[in-house]
């Protein structure tokens, strides 16, 4: 693979009063991508490079050109947490290594304001038959640490790398946790104002992982940029703020990281789309019923329409199959609600129009707290809810869904979604592991952040006013027993023992 040296493609600058204006902006900008591209020469055997490098002046080639990247252009702003994802192959490395200045662009321009720190892979920058502390020592100097920097943070390094004794030993004798381990406190301990992190994270056990997450948010309010490579869909929607999605090299979507993920997964359904798209529909299904059958329904009628929610400004991604028609969050007696009491039960309301044939639907919500950590997320595939065996093109189908908000107070976000699966996969549901029928489901149509909501205090005080610490409140029991000394006889006490109580 060659590469292929072209002049970088400059951005001239804006004059005047827009120019000024352009100038302040600029400064909250940490990374500036423009235009970027990335363009190698393939050659199906070894002897064709040195044929087209002698050949070339008769008009022979013997290869041909493939773009790794084409025409990627965002911004990235001070203490901003951006994520860059994708399938394999689809540049997402290449890019970061672009940004780190590790590899020239082929045309383009990337701008970075400050020092900038990576972690691009398992162990690079570090030499293998080095001690860690000479790793250190070395890694931090390149990083532009003087060597009175060094001394003053190098125990802080030491300690948040938590290896031991094994800081005196070859990295070529360290696991591949302890070299993240020590990759990290190095990169994070020298004041970056951007730091690239590929992948790096996934070796590591929870708690290094929990503990480089808050290394992660100090860094971001001190204003470092974070741009996060990672194929853990999870970690991106919560931690980042706004992503990138690349396919074969070129931007795909650009927005807020729910949303590029939820586009992410359009693209890696594709070819289940595609078998799934012409399933027909048994000639024997009706039409829904937009009643909803349970007795707990109709007691609560589908609510007015004045009780929607706007969705003229909400973004949506869909693969065209469906679209939202109506989105709906009242109270327990089916009011219009968006402060509710811890405990409290929130009823969700949405309905969507099929635009073509569909399978087995699929309903769901999904419930975020401030800091876009996913507190709750289930559907009628989790339920077991009795649904239709399919939803012809031009029939709605409605979804009722009831949620105990036994969660922390705070303001929350909810999306809502609606998917389907092959008859023959549904049936089997029971009989695959997660990761399997997660293959099997096609992403139809997604509502991120949607709504919002907050969870106050209750108004009641029996027993305590706050009900648990913590993102949610999980289901459980807790007993107590005293146990008495010496030749007393044990006492054993309960909570629902009154008696033993008022002892």
């Amino acid at each position: 693979m060659d590469e292929i040296n072209t002049p970088p493609v400059s951005v001239e600058g804006a004059g005047g009063a827009e120019g000024r204006s352009a100038a302040r902006a600029s400064l909250e900008i940490a990374v500036a991508v423009h235009d970027v591209g990335k363009v190698y020469r393939l050659y199906s055997r070894p002897e064709d490079r040195l044929k087209e490098q002698v050949m070339w002046r008769f008009g022979r080639q013997y290869g041909r050109d493939f773009w790794a990247l084409s025409g990627v252009t965002f911004s990235i702003r001070q203490g901003e947490r951006f994520g860059i994802i994708g399938r394999n192959g689809s540049g997402k490395s290449t890019l970061l290594q672009i940004i780190a200045g590790t590899l020239a662009p082929t045309g383009g321009t990337v701008q970075v304001r400050g020092r900038v720190a990576a972690l691009l892979e398992l162990g690079s920058g570090f030499n293998l038959e080095f001690t860690g502390r000479e790793n250190v020592l070395m890694n931090a100097a390149l990083l532009g640490l003087t060597p009175a920097e060094i001394a003053a943070r190098y125990d802080g390094i030491v300690a948040f790398a938590d290896i031991g004794a094994f800081i005196d030993q070859p990295a070529k004798t360290y696991s591949s946790g302890m070299l993240v381990r020590l990759a990290f406190a190095v990169a994070t301990a020298v004041d970056a104002d951007v730091l690239l992190v590929d992948e790096a994270l996934a070796v590591g056990d929870v708690f290094f992982r929990q503990k480089c997450y808050r290394r992660l948010d100090e860094l971001r309010e001190r204003g470092t940029a974070v741009i996060l490579v990672s194929h853990a869909m999870t970690e991106v929607e919560q931690f980042c703020e706004r992503a990138l999605l690349l396919d074969r090299g070129r931007t795909v979507f650009l927005g807020t990281a729910p949303q590029a993920v939820r586009h992410y997964y359009l693209l890696a359904q594709d070819t289940v789309g595609t078998a799934v798209a012409g399933t027909p529909v048994p000639a024997a299904a009706a039409p829904p019923d937009s009643r909803l059958p349970s007795a707990e329904a109709a007691a609560v009628p589908w609510p007015e329409r004045a009780a929607w929610l706007d969705l003229a400004s909400v973004p949506v991604v869909s693969n065209g199959w469906a679209r939202c028609t109506g989105v709906a969050l009242c109270d327990a007696a089916g009011k219009p609600c968006r402060v509710f009491e811890q405990g409290q039960t929130a009823l969700f309301f949405y309905e969507f129009e099929a635009l073509r044939d569909l399978d087995i639907p699929i309903g769901g919500v999904v419930l975020q707290n401030d800091r876009g950590v996913v507190v709750h997320g289930k559907s009628t595939l989790e339920y077991g809810s009795e649904v239709p065996a399919a939803v012809p093109a031009g029939c709605r189908i409605r979804f009722r869904q009831e949620i105990s908000l036994g969660c922390a107070v705070g303001d929350y976000t909810f999306e809502v979604g609606l998917a389907t699966m092959a008859p023959d996969d549904y049936r089997l549901r029971d009989a695959y592991a997660h990761s399997e029928l997660h293959s099997r489901i096609v992403r139809v149509c997604h509502l991120p952040a949607v709504g919002r909501f907050a969870v106050g205090f209750r108004r009641s005080r029996t027993p305590v006013q706050l009900t648990h610490h913590g993102v949610a409140d999980l289901p459980g029991t807790c007993a107590a027993s005293v146990i008495a000394t010496g030749s007393q006889q044990d006492l054993l006490w309960d909570a629902g023992d009154r008696s033993a109580g008022r002892a």
